[in-house]
């Protein structure tokens, strides 16, 4: 008889988003294995409270004051209730309860940033669907987790697929033998859009992404390409590669997810749905295998496969972050904040969409380079650099 797997406590933070709730889909599939210990949540509480009556977490965290008041009251008619952890400290502190061994970080932006580290430090599998992590503290914490042994698991497919074809080879020589990898871009939405037409392109035709059902913030990254910028970024600190040893690819049908190229010739390539439980599932039962409830991919069925060169005047962000990485850490913890005041401000109708690049571009080519230490270092660029954009918005570009 097989010995009984291990129960594994998870603690999901941001399980109202996209990322999030594709996780509890991939728990639902395998309950015997996992146990949903901690759930947080922004906003969204009447969601979140479906998730805690199918789940039953001993601890919720609700970031925002007011909704988290009104969460209150409706955890009063719940019979078995979690415990309600304050907003300000509550995200730190289920992380780092010893009952919790992995934890998914998909909270978006600068937000999920103290508890993703945090969970590093505490030593924990951390999955990592929050990219500003990496590219606000990439430093900071691949050094915390060398320390306390924690395991960094990247979620986005692209990160993932490189990971899987680098599986068969051990820690210490994860990377020999690689010359470069290559991560695939879909194009997003405006691939074959006239030039012309992108400066009069809506919020609404820049979240419409052809392949991936995302939030709204990251479907416009994908559509300027800044998405894969700060992937480009993350996979430098997560594979200690030079920006020039990471390429990208436009790759429309989103089936290949990344390659690995290598000395002899060889080029290892991960090919899999377009679907982020496919990544979850591999990153939460790692090191082994588990279901993942995604109908595995037949080539058969598939149309034909192209790749293309990314284009530098329809997608300048692309090379803004390459540049921004090239240029060290407080570059692109300016880069990821103008970004986010940018897209923000672009979502709002304040900004033309082609105004996101000038701003972002502006920011970071008055960035100074600044050592970075400690994690407050890494909020005060990025709190100088939100502040300039915000500025530089206001005042009409």
């Amino acid at each position: 008889m097989a010995p009984q797997e291990k129960i594994t406590g998870v603690a999901i933070l941001g399980s109202t988003g996209s990322v999030g709730r594709s996780t509890l889909e991939v728990i639902a599939c395998n309950p015997e294995r996992f146990n949903v210990i901690a759930l947080s949540a922004h906003q969204s509480i009447d969601l979140l409270l479906q998730q805690v009556i199918q789940f039953k977490p001993q601890y919720v965290v609700v970031t925002d004051a007011v909704a988290a008041a009104k969460f209150s009251l409706k955890l009063k008619n719940l019979s078995d209730s979690p415990e309600l952890l304050s907003a300000e400290n509550g995200l730190v502190e289920v992380v780092q309860l010893d009952v919790v061994d992995s934890v998914m970080a998909a909270i978006v932006g600068a937000a999920g940033l103290a508890s993703t580290l945090a969970a590093a430090e505490a030593g924990k599998n951390v999955l990592l669907a929050n990219k500003e992590a990496l590219v606000m503290a990439g430093e900071l914490l691949i050094t915390a987790a060398a320390e306390s042994g924690a395991k960094l698991l990247p979620i986005d497919s692209e990160h993932n697929a490189v990971l899987q074809c680098l599986a068969n080879q051990s820690s210490s020589d994860l990377m020999r033998g690689v010359e470069h990898i290559t991560l695939t871009a879909s194009g997003g939405p405006f691939l074959k859009t006239p030039l012309q037409q992108l400066a009069s392109v809506t919020p609404e035709q820049a979240c419409d992404h052809p392949n991936w059902d995302m939030g709204r913030k990251i479907s416009v990254d994908s559509a300027t390409m800044m998405n894969k910028g700060l992937e480009v970024i993350e996979a430098c600190f997560l594979f200690d590669l030079n920006a020039d040893q990471v390429k990208v690819l436009i790759h429309p049908q989103s089936l290949v997810h990344a390659l690995v190229s290598y000395c002899d010739g060889s080029v290892l390539a991960h090919l899999g749905q377009p679907d982020m439980c496919v990544p979850i599932a591999h990153a939460l039962g790692w090191p082994q295998r588990i279901h993942s409830g995604v109908a595995a991919l037949s080539l058969a069925d598939c149309a034909n496969l192209e790749f293309y060169e990314p284009d530098a005047e329809r997608f300048p962000c692309l090379n803004l972050a390459l540049d921004a990485q090239r240029q060290g850490q407080a570059a692109t913890i300016a880069l990821n904040a103008a970004n986010e005041i940018a897209v923000a401000a672009f979502l709002k109708l304040r900004i033309a969409y082609q105004d996101i690049y000038k701003v972002v571009a502006s920011i970071v080519k008055q960035q100074q380079a600044v050592k970075i230490v400690t994690i407050e270092d890494v909020f005060d660029v990025d709190k100088d650099a939100r502040y300039k954009a915000e500025c530089l918005i206001a005042s009409g570009l």
